[in-house]
Order: C-alpha cells, then sequence, then structure tokens
C-alpha cells in the first residue's frame, strides 16, 4: 500500500466525470488499498478514486465503522434532509454547512465485482453523496445551505 498525493480544488481533473471500472484485477485492488492508506492518513471519512488522480468511479468511506469499498456506485433511494457541516479532502480546512438526503440506499459491486447495496444515515448517507458527487464532477461547495459559523 502507498499515500497517493490527494488533488486539490482547482485541479480541473474534480469537474470531470469518472468511467465505470470494467476490469477487476490486481491494478484496482491495488487503487482501493492506497486509497484506504490515503484516506486514513489524511484522516478523512471517505475518498473517491478522482481524488487521487484516476477517472473511475470508485471509493472508500469510513465513518467509524470500518472501511466501505464501493465500486460503480449509484443511488438508488433517498429520503428525508439534513443540513450539516461537511468539509472534503481536497478543500483542506474548507468547511461549510450542505443540504443532503437523511437517508441513502447505493448498489454497487465489490473489489471483485460483487454485487452489494449499502444503507446509510446521517453521516454515512453524506459521505455516500458526498463521494458519488465527486464521480460526477460535482464538489460540495454546489451543495452549500450556509457558511459556518466563525
Amino acid at each position: 500500500m502507498a499515500v497517493r498525493n490527494i488533488i486539490k480544488n482547482g485541479d480541473e481533473i474534480l469537474l470531470k466525470v469518472s468511467r465505470p471500472v470494467t476490469e477487476f484485477d490486481q491494478k484496482l485492488h491495488a487503487l482501493l488499498d492506497d486509497m484506504k492508506e490515503t484516506m486514513r492518513q489524511a484522516e478523512g471519512c471517505g475518498l473517491a478514486a478522482v481524488q487521487v488522480g484516476v477517472l473511475r468511479r470508485v471509493c472508500v468511506i469510513d465513518v467509524g465503522e470500518g472501511v466501505i469499498e464501493l465500486v460503480n456506485p449509484e443511488i438508488i433511494t433517498t429520503r428525508g434532509r439534513q443540513e450539516e457541516v461537511e468539509g472534503c479532502l481536497s478543500s483542506p480546512g474548507d468547511y461549510a454547512i450542505t443540504r443532503r438526503p437523511n437517508f441513502v440506499r447505493v448498489k454497487a459491486v465489490d473489489r471483485d465485482n460483487r454485487p452489494v447495496t449499502i444503507s446509510g444515515e446521517d453521516l454515512l448517507a453524506r459521505a455516500l453523496c458526498h463521494e458519488i458527487d465527486h464521480m460526477d464532477g460535482i464538489l460540495f461547495r454546489t451543495k452549500v445551505v450556509r457558511e459556518c459559523e466563525k
């Protein structure tokens, strides 16, 4: 495993749409392992492949219940609404209140191309939406409803 460089806001790659994964090989496994290590080292709760310069629909998330790996994720259900503080590893020190669904259900596949479905509320729902947005070239600032109190 290796820690990869996290692309910072302002780099055009963050605004590009990531391509679906079609090869489930050792290269994908290494990417996922590196992303987990990079996310941990940066003390984040989620990381999309585009944030390490790879335009593939891949993310890792850990909100304190263990690492979730998602390949080619799609949100299939949303419910409710939450407004909470959000930040991004690509925008260090930048936090604001965003509006997101309070519940999401996501379908994806794992590193071995086996189907997975995950449901999340609160922080997990925010993290799922945030990382999937990254894959579509959408940054969290587009979801801001108000700035944080300084």
